[in-house]
């Protein structure tokens, strides 16, 4: 399941490639062919485009990203559609065209991080960070601990944008460490789609695993618990185990625009 498209940048790359040899092109006709003859236009249209790609390209591949959700696991705060402003400096200055990062900040409990999924590092996941290095999670019925210190959460019953797809849903208002955001139960099902088994073959002994509903894990070092806001339909940290720090892309700050619903352009998340 492709929770994050990150199709886009493939374009702009064979953009920027396209306009590059139309650059390259017209270099060398001016070598060769009088001032006063006129280019084609798709020459000099192409070396003129060749600049502003590049540099769209180096900024989105170093410093920032909008990448599209296709797929409901964080609502609703992320919804199917939106486009983010993902900030890849959040947690230090990534190598153009990797994912290698100068180590300057971490992630802390409550962002909205975009990875590359642990078994498929080709494949973006956005989630929200529940769990730091060294801290003891537990999950009891839909409420989180972190430390033995619960979550606080409260019924929203005034959620401003229910949707007719969201019949049947429960919206509540959870907050941690004075950080507010809304979460999505569903009674119907509750829990993940599987008992959360990775973390025994992952790591054993961290966790202590009843069922889908109750269960308590310590984080690794160097590991994320991470955890989609629609809590019982997410293939989250629950399913594949726990995120490694070498995975993250960055964080997701904003929502820039979602095409089918013009009133969610530049939500902060």
């Amino acid at each position: 399941m492709h929770e994050i498209g990150i199709g886009v940048i493939e374009y702009i790359t064979i953009a920027t490639a396209v306009c590059g040899i139309c650059w390259l092109i017209a270099r060398r006709r001016r070598a060769h062919i009088a001032v006063r003859r006129k280019k084609p236009l798709w020459v000099t249209w192409g070396a003129e485009m060749f600049g502003i790609l590049l540099l769209v390209l180096t900024g989105r591949v170093a410093l920032a990203d909008w990448p599209n959700v296709p797929s409901g696991s964080m609502e609703p705060t992320v919804r199917v559609g939106d486009y983010l402003l993902v900030d890849k400096l959040a947690y230090g200055p990534r190598l153009p065209f990797t994912n290698t990062a100068i180590d300057m900040g971490r992630p802390q409990r409550g962002d909205v991080v975009v990875f590359r999924y642990p078994r498929d590092v080709s494949v973006f996941y956005v989630k929200r960070t529940i769990g730091l290095p060294g801290d003891v999670v537990s999950y009891d019925h839909g409420v989180v601990r972190v430390n033995d210190e619960p979550f606080s959460a409260s019924l929203d019953r005034n959620f401003p944008d229910v949707r007719p797809e969201d019949r049947g849903q429960v919206f509540v208002r959870e907050t941690e460490s004075g950080r507010e955001h809304e979460i999505k139960l569903d009674g119907a099902r509750p829990g993940a789609l599987v008992p959360p088994q990775a973390w025994l073959e992952e790591s054993p002994g961290a966790c202590k695993v009843a069922s889908s509903q109750q269960w308590q894990c310590k984080v690794p070092p160097g590991k994320y618990l991470m955890m989609g806001d629609n809590r019982d339909n997410s293939a989250d940290s629950r399913i594949w185990g726990f995120l490694d720090q070498r995975e993250i892309y960055g964080k997701a700050v904003r929502v820039l625009v979602n095409f089918s619903d013009l009133k969610r352009a530049f939500l902060p998340l």
